[in-house]
């Protein structure tokens, strides 16, 4: 079975459930959206996508959140009750019990934009020259197998064109993420633009 086409986005809102603001939510959703879909239409072509919605939620004045899953449609400003039952379902699985009269806050919201991946034929990757790209500058990074810090090639996500081969150990930076290719892989940008990380033979 082919592996799904999937991206995911967090975006860090912090909202009280007491002050519900539904058009600021489905706002939120809608840029989440706009931003992940291009993405997955570069492999998934025309075929349906699977949107699946998440927060991060806790009780006010808590040090710690849990994942809770939401509806996946336009918010209602009384749909405040729904998100805190749904809250206190997930926690009393968690812990056996739930915390009266403390209110719930949303932290970060969360989508998953997925899609069944299409047959090859009809997503082979445009071919690519490979080049070798120059990096953005160097930095020193915790090497965990060597136990010390080492000198790495810094990668920005933004400059790098299909067919781009990198030989670890470097780091890809982008806004939302960084990828680390160690010492052991070689990354590759597809034709797609998607970054492939290949483990070198021993």
């Amino acid at each position: 079975m082919r592996a799904p086409i999937a991206y995911e986005i967090v975006r860090s809102a912090l909202q009280r459930l007491d002050q519900f603001d539904a058009p600021a939510a489905n706002a939120l959703y809608d840029a989440m959206r706009a931003e992940a879909e291009p993405i997955v239409r570069r492999g998934a072509g025309d075929v349906a996508l699977s949107e699946t919605r998440s927060a991060f939620m806790r009780y006010r004045g808590q040090g710690h959140e849990i994942a809770v899953q939401l509806p996946t449609r336009a918010y209602r400003d009384e749909d405040a009750a729904l998100l805190h039952a749904a809250f206190e379902d997930a926690y009393r699985r968690l812990y056996s019990r739930v915390i009266p009269g403390v209110e719930v806050e949303v932290l970060s919201w969360v989508m998953l934009l997925s899609a069944e991946r299409p047959a090859e034929s009809e997503t082979a990757a445009p071919t690519t020259e490979p080049h070798t790209p120059e990096p953005a500058h160097s930095r020193p990074v915790f090497d965990a197998e060597a136990g010390e810090f080492v000198e790495v090639a810094i990668h920005e996500r933004s400059k790098l064109r299909p067919g781009a081969l990198i030989r670890g150990p470097a780091v890809i930076v982008e806004d939302e993420t960084s990828t680390v290719v160690s010492r052991l892989f070689d990354a590759r940008i597809d034709g797609f633009g998607y970054i492939e990380l290949t483990r070198r033979a021993a």
